[in-house]
């Protein structure tokens, strides 16, 4: 009886979730300007940059700090690959992403026996150097072939991937790039729910106990830093095909930093701050500048709530405020029962 109950619960939530993302992903762009389409797109991709980070992070104690520079790694695979050879967008997504997880993996293998601030360090240093390296070579590089040379789409200057006519206009590609999230958190789930979700957690509770217990920790390890370089690829080919393109600058080193903080504060225990973090890292910032506040305020709010969640809300905005609006429905609740008491009692 507990297990069908259990399952009840889980197939409501899953309805109710699909059913929201039918209402996002059919009436945003009617209701919203194209500016705004344009932000909920940067919300969409970046959903599956924190989503990565969070499972790194709170499924298995990984800190790393490298995900924006793998991003832009991948934004420059996205753009090579389509100057280079053209190929359908769908497969593009599917090769990026597959080369962005050999590639992170790679960078994974020297960190194995690291953990905590060592592991974070270790990561932010590689950030800063591959950030570096692409300077130098001039990324994003609009030249033909796949290493092509073109000083005018060099640098500052944008380069961006052509989209394919069924996605060309901004309400599609958010269409797309929805779905597309849509589709990378259903392969976390995947991934949480089976062999190795338990790997991950025996991991992040003790790396003792787990290899008395047989996991294969290194190769466990190495499977989360794949995951999540792959989805940090697919969020990359996104990027590159998203409207303004990718340059130089897009891609600073100080926001591997932004993008833990607003992890922490979603909460890297739940698939939702991941939507949480993404809404603050893209979403809130906009909304801020457009009632004039100075980014400076956003700067100081991202610090308090990373202290508040660290002493307070350890689970995150995604859990905390659910938890926070149930317990003013039951104060409400009983108010409002203690009022019609007293008026039926006079």
């Amino acid at each position: 009886m507990k297990g069908l109950a259990l399952e009840s619960v889980t197939l409501r939530r899953a309805l109710v979730v699909g059913l929201v993302l039918l209402v996002v992903w059919v009436l945003v762009p009617i209701v919203l300007s194209t500016f705004w389409v344009q932000i909920l797109t940067s919300v969409a991709v970046y959903s599956i940059v924190t989503l990565s980070l969070a499972l790194l992070a709170g499924r298995v104690g990984l800190v790393s700090l490298g995900q924006i520079a793998l991003l832009a790694v991948a934004g420059w695979i996205a753009l090579r690959l389509a100057f280079a050879f053209d190929p359908p967008y769908p497969l593009l997504l599917v090769v990026t992403g597959v080369l962005t997880g050999i590639f992170g993996t790679l960078i994974g293998l020297p960190a194995l026996r690291l953990s905590g601030l060592y592991l974070a360090l270790i990561t932010l240093m590689a950030a800063s150097a591959i950030t570096q390296i692409l300077a130098a070579v001039n990324f994003p590089n609009g030249g033909e072939g796949f290493l092509g040379e073109s000083a005018s789409a060099a640098g500052a200057n944008a380069a961006i991937v052509a989209r394919p006519d069924w996605m060309a206009s901004d309400a599609a590609f958010f269409r797309v790039a929805v779905i597309v999230a849509a589709l990378m958190f259903l392969l976390g789930v995947w991934h949480v729910h089976g062999k190795a979700g338990r790997a991950w957690a025996a991991i992040r509770q003790s790396e003792s106990a787990a290899i008395a217990a047989g996991v294969n920790v290194t190769q466990y390890k190495l499977w989360a830093f794949a995951l999540a370089s792959f989805m940090t690829g697919v969020a990359g080919c996104l990027l590159a095909a998203s409207a303004g393109g990718l340059t130089t600058y897009a891609f600073p080193a100080p926001d591997s930093i932004t993008i833990l903080a607003v992890v922490l504060m979603g909460g890297i225990f739940n698939f939702w701050g991941a939507i949480v973090a993404a809404v603050l890292m893209k979403l809130f910032p906009e909304i801020l500048k457009n009632f004039r506040i100075p980014a400076d305020v956003l700067t100081i709010l991202f610090g308090v709530g990373v202290l508040q969640a660290m002493t307070t809300a350890p689970s995150g905005i995604s859990v905390q405020m659910g938890r926070d609006l149930t317990n003013l429905g039951h104060r409400l609740g009983r108010l409002a029962g203690r009022r019609s008491t007293a008026r039926s009692s006079s």
